[in-house]
């Protein structure tokens, strides 16, 4: 997995949207995960696991 950090949670919205705009998967919707840990998942067309997270 590789996770790419976000400068915001709405950047993590964005960038997982737009992930799945491109044909990508859902691997886990954002969200917060632990109280300053905020992250989506993904999987790319070659069936890696991406992680774009906020920390704050």
């Amino acid at each position: 997995m590789v996770a790419i950090p976000a400068a915001s949670q709405e950047q993590v919205d964005q960038l997982h949207a737009r992930a799945l705009e491109l044909g990508g998967t859902d691997e886990g919707a954002p969200g917060t995960r632990v109280a300053t840990f905020y992250g989506g998942y993904v999987r790319d067309l070659d069936g890696n696991k991406l992680c774009f997270f906020n920390m704050g």
